[in-house]
């Protein structure tokens, strides 16, 4: 896994605003099918990736564990964020062939 490609990747994607990051966003992205992939931080609370991992399973959306709460918010330019949905399919697919 290339760090440096995926902070490039993600932040390319916050600048173009297709990303949706913060639980509530998050949520409504994915329950309004626009989600392509949804990035969990890898020290989220148990609950929070319980409930990423069963909406994702619903939807039918990739899901992967990525960097720490505060590493993933700095990749968009926040900073702490236990999840990021990425909503266009090009930089979704990008990332997973990285991940």
């Amino acid at each position: 896994m290339n760090d440096t490609k995926i902070y490039n990747l993600l932040s390319m994607a916050q600048r173009a605003n297709k990303v949706a990051s913060g639980d509530f966003a998050a949520v409504k992205a994915v329950q309004e099918k626009k989600a392509r992939l949804v990035l969990v931080a890898s020290d989220a609370a148990d609950e929070t990736k319980k409930k990423y991992q069963h909406m994702a399973e619903e939807a039918g959306i990739k899901l992967y564990y990525l960097f720490n709460r505060e590493k993933l918010g700095h990749c968009i330019g926040k900073e702490f964020r236990a999840v990021v949905v990425i909503l266009d399919k090009g930089f979704a697919d990008a990332l997973v062939k990285l991940l």
